[in-house]
């Protein structure tokens, strides 16, 4: 597949951890550990491939209906994948990473841990990581517009300056380009409020495999429809 056919940015999904563990008769916490693992691999395929960027959907702001022991499971094994950054330096000296939600609710130890990450991997190039952490479509456009609601406010600005590229700079992945590519495993048809406003005219990829089996195999079948899709823009003429 030559380099010109692959997508800039990738969002995926990570769905049916709780349904692989359900399948083998493991609590729901084994699937989210095999689930961690299973987004490892992945972030080290989509450098391979040289994907740009990469955007994963980890925790949303629904997900805290959750059992208490389920969320406080996810929790710590996100510390945990953050405190092993740290430990190989050398692998992952070319991939920065990115929290992006709100991380307002998180554990002062937690919110420790992403920020010594974030400033860590800040000049990293290679990949750009960003993990969706109590993060959704919705809520995050209205934390944007609210910013921007302020700026009108305190006369900065004008509403009529208002503008599709303002929007897009007070979103949590601003100066990044928009997914071209979203997956989406488990079977599920659905976005599930997941960057709504940067999916406006991205290609979607759903398959039926739970999220902990999806590996390198899953990630390139996905890049090959991908790589078939004629993408007009609204346009008559494929890009």
């Amino acid at each position: 597949m030559e380099q010109k056919s692959l997508p800039k940015h990738i969002g995926i999904i990570m769905d049916g951890n709780g349904r692989w563990a359900k399948k083998r008769g493991l609590p729901r916490t084994a699937g989210h550990k095999a689930g961690a693992k299973a987004f490892r691999e992945i972030v080290k395929h989509c450098r391979k491939r040289e994907i740009e960027y990469l955007t994963v959907y980890a925790f949303s702001t629904e997900n805290w209906k959750r059992p208490k022991e389920e969320v406080d499971a996810i929790m710590k094994l996100l510390g945990e994948y953050l405190d092993e950054a740290f430990q190989h330096e050398d692998e992952n000296k070319e991939i920065c990473v990115k929290i992006i939600g709100d991380v307002a609710p998180l554990s002062t130890e937690l919110k420790e841990k992403i920020r010594k990450l974030e400033e860590q991997t800040k000049n990293n190039v290679g990949i750009t990581v960003n993990i969706a952490l109590n993060y959704g479509g919705r809520d995050e456009l209205v934390h944007g517009v609210k910013a921007l609601a302020q700026r009108v406010k305190d006369g900065t600005l004008s509403p009529d300056a208002v503008t599709e590229e303002l929007i897009s700079s007070v979103l949590y992945t601003a100066e990044q380009p928009d997914p071209d590519l979203i997956i989406r495993p488990s079977g599920e048809l659905r976005l599930s409020n997941f960057l709504i406003w940067q999916a406006a005219y991205s290609e979607f990829v759903f398959m039926d495999v739970l999220w902990p089996d999806f590996g390198a195999k899953e990630l390139d079948a996905a890049l090959e429809q991908y790589a078939g899709r004629s993408r007009r823009f609204g346009d008559i003429t494929a890009k």
